[in-house]
């Protein structure tokens, strides 16, 4: 990985440090300087501990998933070690993977990194697409884990449909439509009617609010409607003529230059905090989002979170979990890992927190826990979710995907948002750091 030193003093560093500083440390500890967290469920007694790093709210523990699987098999123990930020994570298990030592029994991989973790790490994990039906998933899920030469690294856990997530309570105080369906018929087909919605809300916002937590939040939602986005079919890097990039950028602008965004750093505390004190009244809501919002609103968000189909259909995220060759319990894990992605288990998950599972045979059981249905307004989550996972465009992710999306959220975006930056300006910052990513 090719690191200057602008890059090092900026967005790598954390990333960077946290890697070099753990990246050789068998048993994956939790790191307790980049925002890890140990959900430790027993140990010891003869029993095999196996590992899983995964990075957010994958559900799994939520589910209780793993005291099922640990019931199942009693001589498993199961300790997941949990990064709450994906570039932190990633480096870290690039790190180790490039090591051959320190990874976990079971690695998760998200959507942005998984053609890289293709292309430059797979003789690092194990096939397994001779350890499963690959046609219980989705055909395109399969195809982004799997090598040219028919190597499977990874099993697909989620997709990421879009809706948008509102406080419905905020909408009422602000003397705007709360109804999900009208609230969706207002801005549909075009993100610019959803920033419309902002500019109304902002006219009566209760004190203390905005309409959008941050600006990159829509630019990630807008970009997961478009077919072109950073690279071409063919692999080639395309973004700074990516009509979709393009379009994304200006929605993302015409947000970070209005007085409608919170400017808050998604995944930061900051934006935790700011579920939890009502700061927002929107957020793009990818199904894996509900269980996150849930998590971080807690008891002051329930029944006041609603769901309403977003402007286009679109998808952001979804993730994998593969199993290192350094495993030293390459057989439970493969085990454990085929058991977690079954289409039973992905509907489990969607029944907690909504997570949209990456197996189509599970479709039809979708049934939403009672308690998350009622956290969102009673909205009818599997409608909404399943209807803009039919016509997802199909999208082209590359080996720097990840990097290239960090550096124009989390540099170009924030330099306008946070900094006063114009948009020139915040283009030509995100236009430098993806010259340095991509070693240009």
């Amino acid at each position: 990985m090719r690191t200057s030193t602008r890059r090092s003093r900026r967005l790598g560093a954390i990333a960077v440090v946290a890697a070099l500083a753990t990246g050789l440390l068998a048993g994956c500890s939790s790191d307790p300087d980049d925002g890890s967290s140990d959900a430790d469920n027993g140990s010891g007694g003869g029993k095999t501990t196996l590992t899983i790093g995964t990075f957010g709210v994958f559900g799994y523990k939520q589910a209780g998933l793993y005291a099922e699987y640990q019931k199942l098999h009693p001589d498993i123990t199961i300790k997941e070690n949990v990064t709450t930020r994906t570039d932190v994570y990633w480096p870290k298990t690039l790190t180790r993977l490039q090591a051959g030592a320190g990874t976990d029994d079971i690695q998760a991989i998200e959507v942005g990194n998984v053609t890289e973790a293709v292309q430059t790490q797979a003789d690092k994990f194990v096939d397994l697409g001779k350890e499963v039906d690959k046609s219980q998933f989705l055909d395109w899920k399969v195809s982004q884990a799997t090598t040219k030469d028919g190597k499977t690294i990874a099993l697909g856990t989620d997709i990421g449909p879009m809706a948008i997530c509102y406080r419905k309570d905020l909408f009422e105080k602000a003397g705007l439509e709360t109804d999900r369906v009208k609230l969706a018929a207002q801005w549909k087909g075009d993100w610019s009617k959803y920033v419309a919605v902002g500019k109304d809300y902002m006219k009566k916002a209760p004190s203390g609010t905005k309409f959008v937590d941050s600006a990159s939040s829509v630019y990630n939602a807008a970009l997961g409607g478009e077919s072109e986005r950073y690279y071409d079919k063919d692999g080639n890097v395309i973004w700074e003529k990516s009509k979709g990039v393009k379009k994304s950028w200006n929605t993302a602008m015409s947000v970070a230059t209005s007085n409608m965004s919170a400017k808050l750093k998604q995944f930061d505390p900051t934006w935790d905090q700011g579920f939890a004190k009502g700061s927002f009244a929107t957020v793009a809501c990818p199904a894996w989002m509900m269980g996150y919002i849930q998590e971080k609103s807690g008891d002051t968000g329930k029944g006041k979170w609603d769901v309403a189909a977003a402007p286009t259909a679109a998808n952001w995220g979804g993730s994998f979990i593969g199993v290192p060759t350094a495993s030293k319990h390459q057989k439970e894990a493969v085990a454990l890992a085929k058991w977690l992605t079954a289409p039973e288990q992905q509907a489990k998950v969607f029944a907690k927190q909504a997570s949209f599972p990456s197996t189509p045979s599970a479709y039809a059981s979708l049934k939403p826990a009672a308690a998350t249905t009622e956290y969102f307004s009673n909205a009818p989550i599997t409608q909404i979710f399943g209807d803009s996972a039919k016509t997802i465009p199909v999208q082209y992710f590359g080996t720097k995907d990840q990097p290239i999306n960090t550096a124009i959220s989390d540099i170009g975006i924030l330099q306008v948002e946070q900094k006063g930056k114009s948009p020139d300006q915040g283009w030509n910052a995100a236009k430098a750091e993806v010259k340095d990513v991509l070693g240009q």
